[in-house]
């Protein structure tokens, strides 16, 4: 995929996750599109506390198989199991091999270790596809109004 494609598809992410600005706190809105042969397949974006990832709505949406389909995620996808499943490994469960990251998340429980798991089960992850956007997007998640610092 050219840069251009590449840009256009995580710029499609950034407003999915829009969508969950005004319901997902505490967590980062984060949005996700799907894509398969060049068109979008399905996209989701977080949903409030204790609901469904962006990851997790997008695959809900996806009809057919994942084979050759490519994520595009906002934010690196989880790592843990908390409220919800892992979003990475739901990824690898399902059978996405290939993923675009805007930013690694730098939340301490997170901070590489989703895409660790993505790639220790052999997905291709490429990060920072306009890292800058959505860092902008994630401006909200990323100050930590508990102690005044930045993620």
């Amino acid at each position: 995929m050219q840069t251009r494609e590449l840009e256009r598809f995580m710029r499609l992410a950034i407003a999915e996750g829009r969508k969950a600005i005004a319901h997902c706190r505490p967590n980062p809105p984060v949005g996700c599109v799907l894509v398969r042969n060049g068109q979008v397949v399905a996209s989701g974006h977080t949903n409030a506390p204790g609901q469904p990832h962006a990851e997790a709505m997008a695959l809900h949406y996806l009809h057919g198989p994942t084979a050759d389909t490519i994520a595009f995620v906002t934010l690196e996808p989880c790592s843990f199991h908390g409220r919800t499943p892992s979003c990475a490994q739901t990824l690898v469960k399902l059978g996405i091999r290939k993923l675009y990251v805007g930013m690694l998340d730098p939340h301490p429980k997170n901070r590489g270790a989703g895409i660790d798991i993505l790639k220790q089960a052999g997905a291709e992850v490429v990060v920072g596809i306009l890292e800058n956007e959505v860092r902008k997007e994630l401006e909200a998640y990323l100050w930590r109004p508990d102690n005044g610092e930045r993620l």
